[in-house]
């Protein structure tokens, strides 16, 4: 059974988004945890999961990074078990992110869960992104301070950032259903009250700096032929060791114009954000299928299912998935991206039957009986 959510997003975005936290009573009216914390357990034990416990006993914070072999000796408080990207793995807990597929889906991270015990949580910190924070079993009490790009932050572990004390603007106890929304930047503090579930939906985008050095990247793998400065009018100066600046305009211009060239930096967009930015439930086709042999699947009945958080986005006319570009028409392109699982009737035309047979071998979608 899917969690309904019972939120007014025009007035979300009007009074909250990218503005200030609030809390989102019963935001999820009788909610049902899609997951237990002994499954959650269970994830955190395989190698290509991220995961990490936190723990705070006698004033001092530790933090210990996945995969786990046993939970026995941590004791019944003071700890948490924080699992990333859950919805890659698990496909109940997935069923949580899709009432905030509203925004824009190049800009969601994960979806991140925590199982804390009493007195458990990871301290109090600034996020570099977005979050919801959907209260599951138990209780917590969340702490948010006003935004300030002056508050101190310091290492209380190695793997720990946490921010000096701040005065609370949100002091709540979130019980199950409720929704804790903060911004980039605001400081907050999660302590479970009991054994608790807490499911964390991220929106995270990359900084400018961030893009541009993978733009500069691409653009030395894909311009293979340089552009060097050149000046066929140049006039003699009397002080030639000052440089111009005439000749850093000229500088700047063949810079701006390569992020200005639309194909190449779309091209580039595309792909870089259609990259996971956690491990994938991927497998390659071993032995591939034929064409024959796609075609007969479908006919037979069985669906396609796209792999769950793949990376899937249409830019302008494109569509590109987990870093590839997709060479389909554009109605296909909106197929793909609206619809997880594709049957026999979405199936007919040719030109997406022979797409299907590559996205299929590559592991990206794969036959639901």
């Amino acid at each position: 059974m899917k969690n309904q959510l019972a939120v007014n997003w025009d007035d979300f975005l009007k009074h909250y988004w990218q503005k200030k936290p609030v809390v989102l009573r019963q935001a999820f009216p009788n909610f049902i945890d899609p997951i237990t914390p002994d499954e959650l357990a269970g994830l955190a034990m395989e190698s290509e999961i991220e995961s990490r416990i936190v723990s705070n006993k006698d004033e001092k914070w530790d933090a210990k990074y996945g995969p786990f072999e046993d939970y026995s000796e941590l004791g019944e408080t003071n700890w948490s078990l924080l699992v990333q990207a859950v919805d890659h793995w698990h496909e109940e807990a997935a069923t949580l992110v899709e009432p905030f597929r509203v925004f824009p889906h190049w800009q969601f991270e994960d979806l991140m869960i925590s199982y804390a015990t009493p007195q458990g949580g990871v301290g109090p910190h600034i996020d570099n992104y977005d979050v919801f924070i959907t209260q599951g079993m138990g209780k917590r009490r969340w702490q948010v301070g006003d935004r300030n790009p002056h508050y101190r932050q310091f290492s209380a572990h190695s793997a720990l950032l946490h921010v000096e004390d701040y005065a609370p603007i949100i002091d709540e106890e979130l019980n199950p259903g409720d929704i804790l929304y903060i911004p980039i930047g605001y400081p907050h503090n999660g302590v479970s009250l009991t054994e608790s579930l807490s499911y964390s939906v991220g929106f995270r985008t990359p900084t400018s700096q961030e893009m541009l050095s993978g733009f500069a990247d691409y653009v030395l793998d894909n311009v293979p032929k340089g552009i060097f400065y050149q000046d066929p009018t140049l006039q003699l100066s009397d002080k030639p060791y000052q440089i111009q600046p005439y000749e850093i305009e000229i500088l700047r211009s063949q810079m701006c114009a390569l992020i200005n060239n639309n194909d190449l930096f779309l091209d580039w967009f595309g792909k870089q954000t259609s990259q996971p930015m956690h491990e994938l439930n991927i497998i390659p086709l071993d032995p591939p299928y034929s064409y024959e042999e796609l075609v007969q699947e479908i006919e037979s009945g069985a669906s396609l299912c796209r792999v769950p958080s793949i990376r899937i986005f249409k830019l302008g006319d494109h569509g590109y998935v987990h870093g590839e570009k997709i060479a389909l028409s554009a109605q296909f392109i909106d197929l793909l991206c609206q619809k997880s699982q594709l049957t026999r009737d979405d199936l007919q035309d040719g030109e997406l039957l022979q797409a299907m047979l590559s996205l299929v071998n590559k592991g990206f979608w794969y036959f639901d009986q």
